[in-house]
């Protein structure tokens, strides 16, 4: 049985070329993309700026609600397609994009390397990633094998495909669906397939292809029971990340818990955070975790 790990963790991205964390404080952050640098809303970073100006090519103004809602003012010109940064072997377009992204999330490089942790060794391993978004998570799960890619938005696995253009991956075994996840964790259940790992990072609301329904608290405790029945004694990994909600990693943990009785490994929870560049050594935390491996 797989055991749980009360005390919360914390997996910290340190940034990288292509990504900093400049600066935080007074519910914003200033971030470095590459060559430009922006600035965005983050209620969890309390604290005070530590540099007295910012000049950044753009800012992301919220709006008025708290469903993510704004535009962006951009005091610079920024190339109108994008422009290109990479992580590893991965490379993939950035661009400010209505939902106050950037077309992929930094937070989740400290995932992708244990992802690649739990599949050391292995060139035949079959995974999936749910809620997949631009890609950059399968491409780097493909250097371990077949990787099967969904996401509702249509405009995002084009973009996803063409990041595996970019990084010269088209040849790499990945399939990529436009399709609602909790419908194709349902198929997947009944067709008796199984992976070796499973990532997911659900949405706090969302709308499937055919315009389903979802709702983080309701929809999560069943797609979660579906993913349990795609995993058995051989797989090594599910990691499951959650953004924007009022809720504590233990709660994703005690999901877990009961959903994974009679599998072996552990269980484990905490926050991401990236670290912010300068002395003071600042984490900004961005969103919780749970996670179950199986090391072999």
């Amino acid at each position: 049985m797989a055991e749980l790990v009360r005390d919360p963790l914390l997996m910290v991205g340190e940034g990288w070329d292509a990504y900093r964390l400049l600066d935080s404080g007074h519910g914003r952050k200033l971030e470095a993309f590459g060559d430009y640098s922006f600035i965005r809303p983050e209620p969890q970073a309390m604290w005070a700026p530590r540099m007295a100006e910012w000049n950044a090519h753009g800012e992301f103004i919220p709006g008025a609600d708290e469903d993510g809602g704004g535009r962006w003012h951009l005091e610079r010109e920024l190339p109108e397609d994008g422009w290109t940064l990479g992580y590893d072997e991965v490379r993939f377009t950035a661009q400010p994009t209505p939902f106050r992204h950037l077309q992929f999330f930094p937070d989740m490089a400290p995932v992708w390397d244990w992802m690649r942790e739990q599949l050391a060794g292995r060139e035949d391993a079959e995974t999936l990633n749910l809620f997949g978004y631009t890609g950059v998570g399968s491409l780097a799960l493909s250097r371990h094998g077949r990787v099967t890619h969904v996401d509702a938005s249509k405009k995002s696995v084009a973009q996803a495909r063409e990041n595996a253009a970019l990084s010269g991956m088209e040849d790499r075994p990945i399939r990529w669906l436009v399709d609602d996840a909790s419908k194709f964790a349902a198929r997947e259940v009944r067709r008796a397939n199984r992976y070796a790992g499973i990532i997911l990072d659900p949405p706090k609301f969302g709308r499937g292809p055919k315009n389903e329904t979802w709702r983080l608290e309701e929809s999560l405790p069943d797609l979660i029971a579906d993913c349990r029945q795609l995993l058995d004694e051989n797989s090594r990994f599910l990691f499951l990340t959650v953004y924007a909600v009022r809720m504590s990693s233990l709660a994703l943990a005690g999901l877990l818990d009961e959903v994974f009785e009679g599998l072996p490994g552990k269980i484990e929870h905490g926050d991401l955070a990236v670290r912010e560049t300068g002395e003071r050594d600042r984490h900004l935390p961005t969103a919780i975790f749970a996670r179950w491996s199986n090391p072999r």
